[in-house]
């Protein structure tokens, strides 16, 4: 098994806490709302909502996959940061035993964020995993959260 990990940095004009609150704390009900194209649902399969939850993600209509399920390993409310991993789904394929994904939403001087991801692939065997096959996900991802991003600026009184 190899390991190949990705690191990115995007700024956003929305301060770390709020952000934290839409993106991760009620990314479930949110994204469904504003960006069902993307995402469908969202259920808890297993725990709490705290670490070791499992939660299983259903894509929208125009995604070439159908789900995924994460594995919550850390939430730091304080700290703003989460961590997860893609145990299932048919994002995986067979080349991909799981990704693990740790974000850190950080202030950025000029009162919003800065949106820190790393990104580990766990390959089966010794399959590589090479920047431009990651790099679909990362744009995908990265619309997905301007998304998120938009919806805060138009509504200025949500998740304060």
């Amino acid at each position: 098994m190899g390991v190949f990990t990705y690191e990115t940095e995007f700024p956003s004009a929305i301060a770390p806490a709020r952000l934290f609150k839409a993106f991760i704390l009620d990314g479930d009900n949110l994204i469904p709302k504003i960006a069902p194209q993307a995402i469908k649902g969202a259920e808890i399969v297993e725990g709490d909502g705290g670490p070791g939850t499992i939660k299983k993600i259903t894509f929208g209509e125009g995604s070439q996959f159908s789900y995924v399920k994460h594995k919550i390993e850390s939430i730091d409310k304080e700290n703003f940061t989460y961590s997860y991993s893609l145990i299932e789904g048919d994002v995986l394929s067979d080349k991909i035993e799981k990704i693990s994904y740790e974000t850190k939403l950080v202030a950025s001087p000029d009162g919003g964020s800065i949106i820190k991801s790393v990104s580990h692939y766990h390959t089966v065997g010794d399959v590589e995993i090479k920047e431009e096959q990651v790099k679909e996900g990362k744009e995908k991802a990265s619309g997905l959260f301007k998304i998120i991003e938009g919806y805060l600026q138009a509504n200025p009184d949500a998740y304060n």
